[in-house]
C-alpha cells in the first residue's frame, strides 16, 4: 500500500509538469492473438520490444476487438460499434454499394435458415474520423500500412483525414508479396506495375514490414517539431505469410515449454513485427520525443487458427508453409477458445497497451473492459480535445483508468458478428460473465464465467436462467440502441434444401476445382493450375438455372492470360450443345469481367477457365429469375 501511494504521489507531480501537446502513435498488428507476445504469456514467440514497452505502459488483460479486421478498423476510426457504421465483416476490398442499396435483403436461398444482413464495404466519408479530428487540432497525420476500409479512391485514407498515406489499398492484406518488388506473387512473376496503392518498390528483397518502419521513421523525423499522428497498421502477421527464412530456421529448432505454440513461420513474422515496433520506439527515444508521445499497441482481431491446415483430407496449397509448418495453424490461442472470425474469446480478446510518460501509470495491468470503440474518445480525452457537438460515439474514455483518476463505470461490452457459423451472433461481457446469443433457429444460449473459465468450456446457461435473462436484456438494449441489422428467419427455408446443400462443409460453396488448387483466405479465392496450361477451371452444376444470363467475376492475375466460360446444358458428360464464351484477364490489378452467356434454356454445368488468379466474386444473373452470387 505504501509503495502504491508513493507511486501515485510521484505520478501526480509528473502530471502537473506536463503541458506540451503529445504526439500520437497507434501501432495496430494484423491477426495478433492475445497470447502472441512474451508479456502476454507466450514462451515461444520472441518479442523483446513489445515486452520492454509493457514496462512503461498500462497493459489491458480484457481488451476486445471484432472477430474480423475491417469492422475493428472502422470502429477505431469512428468510436462506433459495427452495428452503427455498418461494416460487419472483412469486406473493405469489395466494390462499394450504391447509395440506395438495401443492406437487409428481403430473401435468402432455401438452404439458408436465416436472412442475413450485408456488410457495408466502405467507411462512409460522412463519418468524422480520429484522423480528421486530430488534423483539425493541428496534427500532421500519416497512415502507413493496411487500410481495408474501401475499394475505390473516395474511401481511401487520403479521404479520411490523413496527410500522408502509404498503403496498398484496396487489398485485404499485404501487397501481392511481402518482399519487393511488391505487386507480384510470391513466385516472383512481375506485373509491370511499379506500385500497389501508394506503395512504391524498395530495393529487391526488401521486406514490407521493414519498409513500414522506414516510412514511419521518416515521418517522425519530418514532423518532430510539430504534433503528429502516426497510424501504423502493420501488414504482419496476415497472409500470404511472407517471412524471413533466416528467422524461421531459428524458430524451427525451438520448442514451446507450454507445448502450445510451435509455428516457426508465425514466430518469424512476429519477430519482424516486433522489430518494426522497436524501431519506432527507438526513434522516439533518439529524438527526445518519448516523454511527449502517446503510444498505443493493439491488434485488430484474435489470432488465426484456421488457415493453411489440412481439411477433408486436403493439404495446404502453400508449399512454403508445408515445408516449415506442416499442418500447424498460424498460432495457438490457448487457453482461449478458437480464434479469428469467432465470437469466442480467442477471436475477440486481444493485446492492448498504452503509454504516455507523466500521464499513464507505467508498468501496470488492468482488467478493465475495453475495446476498439474506446480508442477514439480516449485519445481525445488524453489530448484535452472535445468531440464535435452531437457527434455520437459508443466508446468511452479510458483516461480515468490510465491516469489513476478512477474507473469508467462500464456495465457491459458487446460484440456483434451476424454471419455463420450458427448464422452469427452477439455477445455481452458483464462482470464475470459472458453470454453468447446465436441467431440460428433453436441454437441455445451460451453463458460462461470468464473469471473461472476463460477457455469457455462450461456452459452455465441451463444452471443460471436468471443470469441469462438479465444479460439477454442487455443484448436487447444494445441491438435496439445501435439500430443493428439482425438476421431474420427465412420464410423460404426448406430443411430438405439445407440437407442437400449443408452449411459450413464446402468452403467453395458448390464450386469444384478441376486441374487446379483452390484455396480461400479472407474472402479471396486463389486458383492455381496443377495441370497442363489452359486446363484449370472451376465447375458448378446449375441444373435449374436458365439462360440467357450475364456472368460477372472480379479477378486479379499476376501474369494474366486467356480463359473461357463453358455451359453444358445437358450436363458435363454431354458436350453436345456446349456454349463457349472466351475471356481475357489482363495482368495486374483487380478487374471486373462481364460476359454474356447466350444459352437458351438450362445453363446446366458451368465451367470458368482462368489463368492462375485470385477471385473476389462470381455472379450469374439470368434474364429471368434471381441472380446467384458467390462472395468467397
Amino acid at each position: 500500500m505504501i509503495r502504491l501511494v508513493l507511486l501515485l504521489s510521484s505520478f501526480c507531480i509528473l502530471q502537473s509538469s506536463f503541458s506540451a501537446q503529445p504526439n500520437v502513435v497507434l501501432f495496430l498488428v494484423d491477426d495478433m492473438g492475445w497470447m502472441d507476445c512474451g508479456v502476454y504469456g507466450s514462451k515461444y514467440y520472441e518479442t523483446p520490444h513489445m515486452d520492454r514497452f509493457a514496462k512503461r505502459a498500462m497493459r489491458f488483460t480484457q481488451a476486445y476487438a471484432n472477430p474480423l479486421c475491417s469492422p475493428s478498423r472502422a470502429s477505431i476510426m469512428t468510436g462506433k460499434h459495427p452495428t452503427r457504421h455498418g461494416i460487419l465483416t472483412a469486406s473493405g476490398h469489395q466494390p462499394p454499394q450504391p447509395p440506395d442499396f438495401k443492406f437487409m435483403p428481403d430473401s435468402a436461398p432455401p438452404n439458408r435458415p436465416m436472412i442475413s444482413p450485408i456488410s457495408k464495404n466502405y467507411l462512409d466519408p460522412a463519418e468524422r474520423t480520429l484522423a480528421e479530428a486530430l488534423r483539425e487540432a493541428g496534427y500532421h497525420t500519416a497512415h502507413i500500412g493496411k487500410w481495408h476500409l474501401g475499394l475505390t479512391e473516395e474511401y481511401r485514407p487520403e479521404k479520411h483525414g490523413f496527410d500522408v498515406a502509404f498503403h496498398c489499398a484496396p487489398d485485404p492484406g499485404p501487397p501481392g508479396n511481402y518482399f519487393s518488388p511488391y505487386g507480384v506473387t510470391a513466385a516472383g512473376r512481375p506485373t509491370g506495375k511499379s506500385k500497389v496503392g501508394t506503395i512504391t518498390d524498395g530495393p529487391p528483397g526488401e521486406y514490407i514490414v521493414d519498409r513500414q518502419a522506414i516510412e514511419a521513421v521518416k515521418f517522425i523525423n519530418d514532423n518532430q517539431a510539430r504534433p503528429f499522428f502516426l497510424n501504423l497498421w502493420c501488414y504482419g502477421v496476415h497472409g500470404p505469410w511472407g517471412h524471413k527464412p533466416e528467422h524461421t530456421a531459428e524458430f524451427a529448432k525451438k520448442t514451446d515449454p507450454r507445448g502450445m505454440q510451435k509455428n516457426p513461420i508465425m514466430a518469424s513474422m512476429l519477430r519482424s513485427v516486433d522489430e518494426c515496433f522497436g524501431r519506432i520506439l527507438d526513434e522516439l527515444d533518439k529524438l527526445g520525443l518519448t516523454d511527449n508521445t502517446l503510444v498505443i499497441f493493439y491488434s485488430d482481431n484474435g489470432g488465426n487458427v484456421h488457415s493453411n491446415i489440412t481439411t477433408a483430407g486436403k493439404k495446404s496449397a502453400n508449399e512454403d508453409w508445408l515445408k516449415w509448418a506442416g499442418n500447424e495453424p498460424p498460432t495457438n490461442n490457448h487457453p482461449l477458445r478458437e480464434g479469428k472470425s469467432s465470437l469466442y474469446e480467442g477471436g475477440t480478446r486481444v493485446p492492448m497497451m498504452w503509454a504516455l510518460p507523466g500521464r499513464i501509470i507505467p508498468g501496470t495491468t488492468t482488467g478493465t473492459l475495453a475495446g476498439h470503440i474506446d480508442l477514439y474518445p480516449t485519445v481525445l480525452d488524453l489530448l484535452g480535445l472535445q468531440k464535435q457537438p452531437g457527434q455520437l460515439m459508443d466508446g468511452v474514455s479510458l483516461a480515468p483508468v490510465l491516469t489513476g483518476r478512477g474507473q469508467i463505470g462500464r456495465q457491459a461490452f458487446f460484440n456483434y458478428f451476424p454471419f455463420r457459423p450458427n448464422e452469427g451472433g452477439v455477445t455481452v461481457v458483464s462482470g464475470d460473465f459472458k453470454l453468447i446469443r446465436w441467431f440460428g433457429p433453436g441454437v441455445p444460449r451460451e453463458l460462461y464465467n470468464l473469471t473461472d473459465d476463460i477457455g469457455e468450456a462450461n456452459n452455465l446457461a441451463d444452471k443460471m436462467p436468471e443470469k441469462v435473462r438479465q444479460m439477454d436484456e442487455l443484448i436487447d438494449g444494445f441491438l435496439k440502441d445501435t439500430g443493428a441489422l439482425v438476421p431474420q428467419s427465412n420464410p423460404a427455408y426448406k430443411p430438405v434444401a439445407a440437407k442437400a446443400a449443408p452449411q459450413n462443409t464446402d468452403p467453395l460453396d458448390g464450386w469444384k476445382e478441376r486441374q487446379c488448387k483452390a484455396t480461400i483466405t479472407d474472402g479471396i479465392l486463389t486458383m492455381k493450375s496443377s495441370g497442363r496450361p489452359g486446363s484449370a477451371f472451376l465447375g458448378h452444376g446449375m441444373a435449374k438455372v436458365s439462360g440467357p444470363a450475364v456472368v460477372k467475376l472480379r479477378v486479379r492475375s499476376t501474369a494474366g492470360g486467356a480463359g473461357k466460360i463453358e455451359s453444358y446444358p445437358k450436363g458435363s458428360a454431354d458436350p453436345s450443345g456446349m456454349i463457349v464464351v472466351p475471356l481475357e484477364v489482363k495482368a495486374g490489378d483487380w478487374q471486373e469481367l462481364q460476359l454474356d452467356l447466350s444459352v437458351k434454356g438450362l445453363i446446366g454445368t458451368l465451367r470458368v477457365y482462368l489463368p492462375d488468379a485470385e477471385i473476389d466474386f462470381i455472379e450469374v444473373a439470368p434474364l429471368k429469375g434471381k441472380a446467384q452470387r458467390w462472395d468467397f
